[in-house]
C-alpha cells in the first residue's frame, strides 16, 4: 500500500466527537427516562394487584391514565408518566425522592446566595450540582421564597422566660444614592429557665442609638419576651439608656471585655499588661465587696501610675462590671461578658464580609437572619448552656436581693 493510498484512508473516515457524546448523552437520557416509567407502571401495579388490563381476582384498582411531570436529572430532563388511579391515591418513592432532591438543591442555592456567592457563580454551581443550569430569575424566586420563612422565624412569638440577655449590634457596609454608608443589624440571644440558649431577635437598626434600640426592644417585648432579670452589653448610651423603658426590674451588667479595652485606651502599650492585671484582679474577688474594695485599690494604683484618666473611667465605671456578683457563681464565667454574643458576631462578620457592601438594609438583614437561624439549629440551640436550678431558688433568690 502506497503513501498516498494511506493518507486518502486517513480522511475517508471522520468523527464528529461533539455529536457523537450528544447521541450518548440522548441514548443515557432516554433509558433513564424508560426506566424510571417502568418502575412507576411497576409500583401502579402492585398498587392494583394487577397488571394494566389483566383480569385478576386479587385486583383491587383499575389506572385512570397519567399526567406527565417533567424531572431533572444528572442524564438530563426527563418526562415522567405517572399513572393515575380511580380510587386508591398513588404514592410513588420516585416522586417522593426527587422532590426531597430538589428541595436540597434549593436549600443549597438560598444558602449559596445568602453567604454571598455571586448569582453568576450560583448559576455555575447548580449546573454541577443538578446537571442544568439554574436562572438569575429562578435565584431571586427561590430568595424570595426563603425570604417568607426568615421574616416569619424573626417574628415568632418568644415562649417562656429568659432571665438572661445578651444585647450587641453588628455594623455592615451598604449602598445609598452611589455612597456606601454604615447599616446596624442588633442581635439578642438569651439564657432561657430551661438552661438552653436561642437567639430571641434580630433587627434592622440604622444606628445603634438611644431610637434604634428602643425599636429593637420593643419588637422584642411584643413578641412576649419577659422574666429578664439581667442584660449583658457593652455600654452602648442608646441601650443602656432604652432596656429600663421596657424591663425595669432587670439589671445591667457591662460587658469585662469590652470595660478592658476602653481603659486599655487611656494607656500606652507599654503599661498594658500591667494595666491588664490589676483590672483582672478586680474580677478574681470571691464576692461583691470584696471587687469593691480593689477595684478602689487599683484606682489608687492608676493614679500613682499618672494614668488619670484610666484611673477616672475606672472609679466611675467599674462598678458597673460588678453586677454579675449577685448572682450564683457557677454562673459568674458566663454571664460577667458578652463573649456569647461576640462569638456570633464574629461568625456574622466572617459571612458578610465577601458580600462588602449590601444593595439595602433589607438584604442585610436577610443574610444576618438566615445565618443566625441556622445557627440556632445546631448544637449551639441543642445543648444546655447553664444549670438554672440555683437562679431559680427561693434561697438564692433571698441572698441575692
Amino acid at each position: 500500500m502506497t503513501e498516498d493510498t494511506t493518507e486518502s484512508f486517513k480522511d475517508a473516515i471522520r468523527v464528529d466527537a461533539r455529536q457523537l457524546r450528544g447521541h450518548i448523552d440522548e441514548a443515557v437520557r432516554s433509558s433513564v427516562e424508560e426506566t424510571l416509567n417502568g418502575l412507576l407502571d411497576a409500583e401502579a401495579d402492585q398498587i392494583c394487584g394487577a397488571e394494566r388490563y389483566q383480569r385478576s381476582a386479587d385486583r383491587v384498582d383499575t389506572r385512570a391514565g397519567h399526567y406527565e411531570r417533567q424531572r431533572e436529572t444528572k442524564a438530563g430532563s426527563v418526562r415522567l408518566k405517572v399513572p393515575k388511579l380511580r380510587s386508591l391515591p398513588f404514592e410513588t418513592a420516585i416522586i417522593e425522592r426527587y422532590r426531597r432532591r430538589e428541595t436540597s438543591v434549593e436549600e443549597s442555592l438560598v444558602e449559596m446566595y445568602l453567604a454571598g456567592v455571586s448569582v453568576r457563580r450560583v448559576e455555575d454551581i447548580t449546573e454541577a450540582l443538578w446537571g442544568t443550569r439554574v436562572s438569575s430569575s429562578t435565584v431571586s424566586r427561590l430568595n424570595q421564597k426563603i425570604y417568607r420563612h426568615i421574616e416569619a422565624w424573626r417574628n415568632r412569638a418568644i415562649e417562656g422566660d429568659f432571665p438572661y440577655v445578651y444585647l450587641d449590634g453588628v455594623v455592615l457596609k451598604r449602598s445609598w444614592a452611589g455612597e456606601v454608608r454604615n447599616i446596624s443589624v442588633l442581635v439578642a440571644i438569651g439564657v432561657g429557665t430551661d438552661g438552653y440558649r436561642q437567639i430571641l431577635g434580630v433587627a434592622e437598626g440604622e444606628k445603634e442609638d438611644l431610637e434604634g434600640w428602643r425599636g429593637f426592644l420593643r419588637h422584642l417585648k411584643d413578641r412576649g419576651l419577659k422574666g429578664v432579670q439581667l442584660i449583658i452589653s457593652d455600654a452602648c448610651r442608646g441601650l443602656v439608656e432604652a432596656a429600663p423603658e421596657f424591663f425595669p426590674d432587670a439589671r445591667w451588667q457591662r460587658c469585662v471585655v469590652h470595660f478592658y479595652r476602653n481603659v486599655f485606651t487611656h494607656a500606652p502599650n507599654s503599661k498594658v499588661g500591667e494595666v491588664a492585671r490589676m483590672l483582672k484582679a478586680i474580677h478574681a474577688q470571691e464576692d461583691g465587696a470584696s471587687a469593691l474594695a480593689k477595684n478602689s485599690e487599683v484606682v489608687t494604683k492608676l493614679r500613682t501610675m499618672k494614668l488619670t484618666r484610666a484611673a477616672d473611667l475606672v472609679a466611675t465605671r467599674g462598678h458597673e462590671t460588678l453586677t454579675y456578683f449577685g448572682f450564683p457563681t457557677n454562673h459568674w464565667r458566663q454571664i460577667r461578658t458578652n463573649n456569647p454574643l461576640e462569638r456570633i458576631i464574629r461568625e456574622i462578620r466572617r459571612r458578610t464580609r465577601v458580600v462588602g457592601a449590601f444593595p439595602d438594609g433589607h438584604s442585610a438583614l436577610m443574610l444576618v437572619a438566615a445565618r443566625l437561624r441556622h445557627i440556632a439549629s445546631t448544637r449551639w440551640g441543642k445543648r444546655r448552656y447553664l444549670a438554672m436550678e440555683t437562679l431559680l431558688n427561693p434561697i438564692h433568690q433571698e441572698a441575692a436581693a
